[in-house]
C-alpha cells in the first residue's frame, strides 16, 4: 500500500455529503467490482443485475476483470453494451488478486463516494440510496450496514451479521478509532468518501488474498464520522468456491503477509506509537491465532514446519503478545492454553492438537451412526 499522511493530515472542514462538490465527472457514486472466474451458476449475472437496478441513478459500476479464465469478461462486456451509461469494464492482462483489481478500479473512479462489492454477492435495490441518504443526513464520511448470509440467489434474509456496533459509530474520536482497529468490519458493506481515500493515499495490497484484513483496519483510522443503517442490505453468498471456505498453506501465508503489510504501513504512517496495543492484538489475532487454527483444521496434511514458522514469526515481532490485555480478553481460554503449550513445545502442541481433532472427528461420526 502506498504511504500517506497520518490521520491528523486530513484537510479540515469537509462539507456534508449533500453539499460537497461533485467528482470530476459529476458522478455521485463509483462501485468497484473485482471479478475473477465468476461466470458459473449465474453468480456474476446476479451481482451485476443487483447493481444496474439500483435506485440510485447517478452511479458508475466499474467492473475489473482480473484475467479470468472463464466467460466472466464476456458477461461483463454484455452489461457494458446494455448499460453504457452505467457500466465500465476494465480487463487486466495478468491476475493481481482482488487488491490489484480494486486498485485498478480506484484509479478509474470519478465518484464522490466509493463502494466495493464481491462479484459473487449482491445488494438490495436501495442499498446505495440508503447509505448515501444516511451520509447526507449526518455529514458522515463513511456509512455502512449489516449483511445477510445466504446460500441461494434471492432477496430472502438469511442469518444476519451485525457488522459494526453502536459504540463504533458517530464522530470518531481516538477511543472509537481504537475499537475500529480491533474490529473494523467488512469493507463491502460500506461506502467511503473518495476525497479521504485520495488525500491519504489509501489502497490495497496486491497479489494476495485477505487484502481487506490489512486495508479495513488501516482505512478506518482516516475517517472522522461513521454512520450505519441498522439493516442487512448486503447479501453475502456462501458457496464452496468462496475464499473463506478454502484453506491452503498458500492462503495462510497470504493472511500472514497481509498483517505484515498492515504493520509496515502503520509504521510508515505513525500509528504504531499511537495505537500500540491495538495493532499488536490485531497482528496477533490474524497473523498467528486465526492462521494457526485454520491451518491445522483446514489443511489436509498440516506440516509441523509451518506451525514452527508461525510461532517464530510471531515471537520475532511481538515476543510478549500473551501479556496484551486484548489478547487476554478476546482470545478464548482454550485457545490461550493451546498457544501457551506451543510456546513451550511446538512438537507437543502439534501432536496434541492433531490427536484432539482426530478424537473430535471420531465422536462426530459416531453421533451420525
Amino acid at each position: 500500500m502506498a504511504p500517506g499522511c497520518t490521520a491528523g493530515c486530513r484537510a479540515a472542514g469537509h462539507m456534508s455529503a449533500g453539499k460537497q462538490s461533485r467528482g470530476e465527472a459529476g458522478m455521485r457514486l463509483s462501485v468497484i467490482v473485482p471479478v475473477y472466474n465468476m461466470a458459473a451458476e449465474g453468480k456474476l449475472n446476479f451481482c451485476m443485475d443487483s447493481l444496474v437496478n439500483q435506485t440510485v441513478q447517478d452511479i458508475e459500476i466499474i467492473a475489473v476483470d482480473d484475467a479470468s479464465a472463464d466467460q466472466s469478461l464476456e458477461i461483463l462486456r454484455s452489461y457494458q453494451e446494455r448499460y453504457p451509461d452505467k457500466v465500465k469494464v476494465i480487463a487486466c492482462p495478468v491476475n493481481r488478486k482482488q487488491g490489484g483489481a480494486k486498485n485498478t478500479g480506484l484509479k478509474a473512479a470519478s465518484g464522490e463516494w466509493i463502494g466495493f462489492i464481491d462479484s459473487d454477492d449482491w445488494v438490495a435495490p436501495d442499498f446505495y440510496e440508503r447509505l448515501l441518504k444516511r451520509a447526507d443526513e449526518t455529514g458522515a464520511d463513511v456509512a455502512g450496514c449489516d449483511y445477510s448470509l445466504v446460500s441461494r440467489h434471492g432477496f430472502e434474509t438469511g442469518t444476519v451479521v451485525k457488522n459494526n456496533t453502536a459504540d463504533q459509530t458517530g464522530i470518531l474520536d481516538e477511543e472509537k478509532h481504537r475499537k475500529l482497529l480491533l474490529c473494523p468490519g467488512s469493507m463491502v458493506i460500506k461506502i467511503y468518501r473518495h476525497s479521504v481515500i485520495k488525500e491519504n493515499g489509501l489502497d490495497f495490497p496486491e497479489g494476495i488474498f485477505y487484502e481487506d484484513n490489512c486495508a479495513g483496519a488501516l482505512w478506518s483510522l482516516y475517517f472522522t464520522h461513521f454512520e450505519r443503517v441498522d439493516e442487512p442490505l448486503y447479501y453475502y453468498y456462501q458457496h464452496d468456491a468462496s475464499t473463506v471456505h478454502r484453506i491452503t498453506k498458500e492462503r495462510c501465508r497470504d493472511r500472514m503477509r497481509a498483517e505484515e503489510i498492515f504493520y509496515e504501513e502503520c509504521g510508515k504512517r505513525g500509528f504504531l506509537e499511537r495505537y500500540p496495543e491495538e495493532i499488536e492484538f490485531r497482528y496477533t489475532e490474524l497473523y498467528y491465532v486465526i492462521t494457526l487454527f485454520s491451518y491445522l483444521q483446514g489443511v489436509r496434511r498440516p506440516r509441523l514446519s509451518f506451525v514452527k514458522e508461525l510461532r517464530r514469526g510471531m515471537m520475532e515481532r511481538y515476543p510478549h503478545f500473551q501479556e496484551n490485555r486484548y489478547y487476554r480478553e478476546r482470545i478464548g481460554e482454550e485457545e490461550r492454553r493451546l498457544i501457551a503449550m506451543q510456546c513451550r513445545s511446538d512438537v507437543r502442541f502439534y501432536w496434541y492438537y492433531r490427536l484432539k481433532l482426530l478424537v473430535r472427528g471420531v465422536k462426530s461420526l459416531l453421533r451420525k451412526c
